[in-house]
Formats: structure tokens, sequence, C-alpha cells
């Protein structure tokens, strides 16, 4: 039995491809790694268009329109809910991976920078579990969600060590701290860990390696 074993885990998506949505290797990474342990996982996304749909082999916006509800089950197989039913009182964690979907459809951060919105389902589930007290991951960008959310209560996350994403994070009432690719940051006093993944890369070895020890240190909070 892994440490996991029963635990409930909410999973936030923001879509399907690093460019516009969830990234990829880092939500599967992740998936895997609560898999190993034993985790229930409760994937959920908004169910609203996102942003915008950018070809990954051009990195160019397209004309299209896409759901990230939609986008976002394929990555786990169709087993999703929208995110207006993932509720802190049926779960014992949450964890949300990066992407710039993340950046675009979870909250503004692409378009408006340190004065940015986060999507009012993702701001109440955050609250929720934070008032639980109960134990958040975010990969990559996505502490920046943290940041702003619960900033009056000054968390301790980690980006990486990009100056101006880290500047934003203070900005917010946030405490950034460095931290490489294969490691985490661990706020004990709002039980949020973070970990830089591909803010940081280069590869999804190195970029495992972190969310493995994020995912591992998370159930033991649980």
């Amino acid at each position: 039995m892994g440490r996991g074993a029963g635990k409930r885990v909410g999973v936030v998506l923001s879509g399907c491809g690093y460019l516009d949505g969830s990234e990829i290797q880092e939500a599967t990474v992740t998936l895997l790694a609560l898999d190993r342990e034993g985790a229930k996982v409760r994937a959920a996304a908004p169910d609203v268009e996102q942003m915008h749909v950018v070809d990954h082999r051009l990195a160019q916006p397209t004309q299209e329109k896409r759901n990230i509800l939609v986008e976002a089950a394929r990555i786990v197989r169709g087993q999703i809910v929208p995110l207006d039913e993932l509720h802190a009182c049926d779960l014992d964690a949450l964890v949300v991976p990066g992407g710039y979907g993340v950046a675009k459809n979870l909250c503004s951060f692409a378009v408006d920078g340190p004065r940015l919105q986060v999507h009012p389902e993702v701001e109440r589930v955050v609250r929720e579990m934070h008032a639980a007290r109960k134990p958040q991951g975010f990969i990559c960008i996505a502490p920046m969600i943290a940041a702003k959310v619960l900033g009056s209560h000054h968390p301790r996350l980690t980006i990486g060590n990009d100056p101006q994403t880290a500047t934003t994070v203070r900005e917010l009432g946030g405490e950034h701290v460095e931290c490489p690719v294969d490691e985490i940051v661990v706020d004990e006093v709002n039980l949020l860990l973070s970990t830089p993944a591909y803010m940081l890369g280069p590869t999804i070895a190195p970029v495992a390696a972190g969310i493995e020890r994020l995912i591992a240190r998370l159930l033991v909070m649980a």
C-alpha cells in the first residue's frame, strides 16, 4: 500500500497542451505519481471556452474555439468533472499542474500580469482547501494562483528563479524562494507545496523528479 492509499486528491486541469492548456507531461507525471501511491484522483476543469487555441507545431494561435473541460478530458481518459463540482469536503489534497493554460484559462496572468484575476471556481476551491487545512500542490506557473488567492497569508512559493515572475509573487503578498527543477518548496504554515517544473525544465526527467517529490510530500501531509 502506498502512502496515498485511499486519499482523495483533486487535480485541476486547464486544457490540453502547454501553450494553451495544461502541460501534458506535468499533468501525466502528476497522475502517475498519485496512482503509484494509491491515491484516488478526482480531475476537474472549468466548463468554459479557453482563451484561445494554439497550433503546437507552429506555436501560433488559430481561429478554433475549444472548451477547457472537453480538452482536459483528453488527459484523464474522460474521467473528469466540471470544476464547480469539486469541493474541499470531498478531498484530502489538491494539485494544480502548470502550462500556459493556468495563466490563460485558470487566471489572467498571461494578459494582466500583476493585475491578474483568478477564475472564480478556481479561487473558491483554493480558499476552501486552505480554510479546511488541507494541503495543496502548485506546479510550474500555478503558484501564481496561490500567491493571488492567498496573498494575505504570505505563502512561501517557488516558480524557479525567473526574476520578473518572482517579483510578481512578492507583489501579491507571497514570499518567493528560488528552487532547482528537481526540488520543492514547502510552506508548512499554509500547507502549500510548489516545484518549478517547466518554468526551468529542460526535459521531462528533472521535471518529473520535482513533481514526484511534491506528490510524495503532499500525500504525507494529507
